[in-house]
């Protein structure tokens, strides 16, 4: 079986392009993983969104836990057969979803008590029940199990949960042992306090993870206080291991993330955005229920290759979201998911071109100039 690996082909700055190996297939960095949150990205086909050039997806520990639950899916062989997904996955620990969407959760050191979401029903997760899941799914890339406080909050608050987080980090690694073809990854804490996210790093690397994810960001911050993390924070993970930005997010966020050293990211922004009527393009943001649209025969982006602007004007995207057709969500879908491989794809060859500030530079001229109105 092939095992983990990352290597780093190229650098520009502190950016990288590289190559995550893993028994599923190749993962081309820096990478974008589409969310498949209940074991579906909402409003496409695993083929789909396998031609948008995604290499791996995302799927959530919490919400498949609780529907249809980690067991069921194991006698089923397992989330890549159940969901037609035959490359990488990655599987967050469930911990951020308890601390946001459970209700009445009790908090120790050996776990998080909570009532779901869904039906109100108890459950327990620790970090030990959070490797046992993400094994049934059958994960490749397995994520430690965390707590993540919202920011705002106190320093005491945050270096709290932090260190609670190491020590849940270590038992993460005990229980995951030693599995062959699959990976996990350790989550850097320690909100916007420069000590705390290095007495993290420092913990994190004493473990010992297959890969690093810096975590407790896009929660609240701003942008300005999330660069300004990422400023240092990718620097004090180990440089052999591959580096995941957890959550992020907006188009400018990646970029900026992936100028500063992040490797892997992934975000519902452009699955949500999509059924929510709004496309993202090298102009920025796209609201396709405003009436300009309305009779518009040009397509969302002309530069775009996805069937959404290959095959359908602004006209008939705005007419189907206005009555509420299904298909709106799954055309605007698509666009939005080809929008961010083929972003990630432009950031990859301009790393291994050595041109990334051109790239960059580019970038943010067309947002700049913004969407331009039909003659």
């Amino acid at each position: 079986m092939t095992r983990f690996s990352f290597a780093v082909t190229a650098t520009d700055g502190k950016a990288r392009s590289g190559v995550i190996s893993t028994a599923r297939g190749e993962i081309r960095t820096p990478a974008f993983m589409p969310v498949g949150t209940a074991a579906t990205v909402k409003a496409m086909l695993p083929e789909s969104v396998r031609a948008t050039g995604a290499d791996i997806l995302l799927g959530n520990t919490y919400h498949l836990m609780l529907r249809p639950s980690a067991e069921r899916i194991a006698r089923l062989g397992g989330l890549h057969k159940f969901m037609n997904w035959e490359r990488p996955i990655l599987t967050d620990s469930g911990g951020f979803q308890v601390m946001s969407l459970a209700s009445l959760r009790k908090l120790t050191e050996e776990g998080v008590t909570f009532s779901s979401h869904i039906d109100g029903s108890k459950h327990h997760l620790s970090p030990e029940r959070s490797m046992e899941i993400q094994k049934l799914l059958g994960s490749d890339i397995v994520m430690a199990f965390d707590e993540c406080p919202a920011l705002p909050a106190t320093e005491e608050a945050v270096a709290k949960s932090m260190r609670l987080s190491m020590r849940w980090a270590q038992r993460s690694r005990d229980a995951f042992g030693d599995r062959p073809g699959h990976a996990l990854f350790g989550i850097m804490q320690g909100g916007v306090t420069r000590a705390l996210r290095e007495e993290s790093a420092e913990a994190l690397t004493a473990i010992g993870f297959d890969g690093y994810a810096v975590g407790g960001l896009a929660v609240g911050e701003g942008q300005e206080a999330m660069f300004s993390v990422l400023d240092y924070a990718p620097g004090c993970l180990p440089e052999e291991r591959p580096r995941y930005l957890m959550g992020v997010g907006k188009p400018d966020d990646i970029v900026g993330a992936v100028e500063r050293g992040i490797d892997m990211m992934d975000c519902v922004l452009p699955s949500r955005s999509g059924r929510t009527g709004q496309a993202w393009t090298r102009r920025g943001q796209i609201n396709i229920k405003n009436a300009r649209h309305m009779d518009d025969p040009r397509p969302l982006d002309e530069a775009c290759t996805c069937p959404a602007c290959r095959n359908y004007s602004r006209a008939y995207l705005h007419h189907v979201f206005r009555a509420q057709e299904m298909i709106s969500g799954m055309l605007l879908t698509w666009h939005n998911l080809h929008y961010y491989q083929e972003l990630m794809a432009g950031l990859r060859a301009a790393i291994a071109a050595g041109q990334l500030s051109d790239f960059v530079a580019q970038f943010h001229a067309l947002r700049a100039e913004g969407d331009i109105d039909p003659l």
